[in-house]
């Protein structure tokens, strides 16, 4: 193992916690503010709101899951689908002029360099997720090959 993966991999377990918080309360958020989530469902996709609160229901589902160990795997692969589903929903936002209502106003019409640094953002966050997926890193044993 390198060095830079021997010091990410202090971080490993920590940051899981973190990403599990953060799907969680974005998922609490579907259900706080729907329509705001909603108006940003292509309108190509039916059932907006149905939608919004099943990807809720799958962002707190798998945020809970990545944080334990015996689930962390699936959930984490959970996670990259969820993210790849959701892309559509990123790509409208930045292709559309999309003022959210009932949503604060300072978030209501996100700047277009936002929007589209947006893009890019999911593949980090995929990568994050896809990190969880690989066995061994995480509790102490190198499961490389060289080993």
């Amino acid at each position: 193992m390198t060095l830079a993966a021997e010091r990410l991999r202090r971080f490993k377990t920590p940051l899981r916690y973190v990403m599990g918080s953060l799907y969680v309360l974005a998922g609490v958020m579907h259900f706080v503010v729907p329509n705001a989530y909603a108006q940003v469902v292509p309108p190509v996709f039916p059932a907006a709101l149905a939608l919004v609160y099943a990807s809720g229901v799958a962002e707190i589902a798998l945020g809970v899951g990545v944080v334990f160990r015996r689930t962390q795997r699936v959930a984490a692969w959970g996670l990259v689908a969820l993210l790849v589903a959701v892309f559509p929903a990123n790509v409208y936002m930045a292709t559309s002029d999309i003022a959210l209502e009932g949503v604060p106003a300072a978030l209501r019409e996100p700047s277009d360099a936002a929007l589209w640094l947006r893009l890019p953002l999911q593949g980090v966050l995929v990568a994050w997720a896809w990190w969880y997926t690989r066995p061994g890193f995480d509790d102490g044993v190198d499961s490389s090959p060289n080993r």
